[in-house]
């Protein structure tokens, strides 16, 4: 019989690329804002909720789907999304067209927010069983094209929009994003059965850290560790997403910055935010994982006690990029952390439903900025709160850690007495 043909594993990773560089576009929405809301005449706030719809679906597409994800494979999961969220940015186009600002909501926020979820979760769980060896490089690769995104389509779009105008634009851009991810999709395949990577081939097994279980989703809902994981990432998202949306008004504020300058800085925190993607993932891997959330929340609690008294603004600068490299960096070390805990046997399904918290996070994080910023007028005590929440992931890391190690020791004794 004839043997199987591996396909090249980093031909995977770029084809998971090119999956998360179409639906990172999604952070570039804030180019699409004043185009729409000038077609509906009404305020940019209501057109957001387009946006907050997305990233509620993508959430809650990436928990209740991830099952389905493991079981029909990457392929059809990759065709799905490309489908959904070409689908929903073509509607949105007929939306613009039609004037509909529901049609709107229903096409770019709920079916496109269904593609971003099935798009997010599957390059990233077939990516870790190609790369047993560098899982943190590999899904920080993917994740980093999320990142990017908006870097690349941003200008596209706002080109887009100036020269064919808001219902062209959205059709062009629909086209481009169906054919980047179904066209990544034909490539992106599971590795077979027992896969090792080149030049591991002999006792390969020896030379790749074991992961601690092998675990279904059920089987991961029932352990502290999963749920160690889930505050995790609540918590570092909701602050992120917190310091990001405020970011601007924060920096004129605090450096006096004109709303130009200010808007200027933003920009650069999309490539900080791509960067702590692919950097602390690949040093995850020599870092250990829990050692690297540990250093986040360590770091975090001391910035975000700081950040509003100091005055320099280099020092202020350094500080806040740091902390959005950490908050990128949170999600690409997520996938490889919950292989390393898991195993691979359903990880898709359980990075689906630990991104919950990026749903929930999206919406509690900026609201207690605004509550308690309106409420004590104060950015110092709004910024404490959140530094205080550290102090509970830190925690949660320690914990985490702690039991990593014991169940590790008592996995050793276990094959010693064996």
């Amino acid at each position: 019989m004839k043997s199987q043909k591996i396909k090249n594993r980093w031909l995977i990773a770029a084809s998971a690329v090119g999956i998360h560089i179409s639906i990172g576009s999604v952070y570039a929405y804030s180019v699409m804002t004043n185009p729409v809301k000038d077609v509906f005449g009404v305020e940019g706030s209501v057109i957001k909720w387009a946006f907050k719809i997305a990233i509620l679906l993508l959430g809650l597409s990436a928990a209740f789907l991830g099952r389905w994800v493991e079981k029909v494979g990457p392929k059809i999961s990759g065709t799905t999304a490309g489908l959904f969220y070409g689908i929903g940015v073509l509607g949105a186009g007929f939306a613009v067209q039609l004037e509909s600002l529901t049609l709107f909501y229903i096409c770019y926020g709920v079916i496109g927010g269904i593609g971003l979820g099935l798009g997010y979760i599957t390059p990233v769980s077939t990516l870790v069983k190609w790369f047993p060896d560098k899982r943190g490089l590999a899904t920080g690769m993917a994740i980093m094209g999320f990142g990017f995104a908006a870097l690349i389509f941003g200008p596209v779009m706002a080109k887009l929009f100036e020269s064919v105008g808001v219902a062209n634009a959205f059709y062009i851009l629909g086209i481009i994003y169906m054919i980047l991810i179904l066209s990544s999709a034909r490539y992106i395949e599971r590795p077979p059965e027992g896969y090792v990577p080149n030049g591991f081939k002999a006792g390969a097994q020896k030379h790749i850290k074991q992961d601690l279980s092998n675990s279904s989703a059920n089987e991961a809902l029932k352990t502290s560790r999963f749920y160690y994981m889930w505050i995790m990432m609540f918590i570092n998202i909701s602050c992120g997403i917190a310091i990001i949306s405020a970011a601007s008004p924060m920096m004129q504020e605090k450096l006096n910055y004109t709303p130009m300058q200010a808007a200027a800085v933003v920009g650069f925190i999309g490539v900080f935010n791509g960067l702590g993607r692919i950097t602390w993932s690949t040093l995850s891997d020599y870092l250990g994982r829990a050692n690297t959330f540990i250093i986040f929340f360590s770091f975090q609690i001391l910035a975000f006690y700081f950040l509003p008294k100091i005055q320099v603004e280099t020092a202020f600068l350094i500080v806040l990029f740091t902390v959005i490299t950490m908050y990128g960096g949170g999600f690409s070390t997520l996938p490889a952390f919950l292989g390393d805990l898991f195993g691979t046997k359903q990880l898709g399904a359980i990075h689906g439903m630990v991104l919950a918290a990026w749903g929930l996070a999206g919406v509690i994080g900026p609201t207690i900025y605004d509550v308690v910023k309106t409420k004590t007028g104060s950015l110092d005590t709004t910024l404490v709160i959140f530094s205080n929440l550290f102090i509970i992931a830190l925690v949660f890391s320690i914990l985490m850690k702690i039991q990593i190690s014991n169940t590790i020791k008592t996995k050793k004794v276990a094959i010693a007495a064996s």
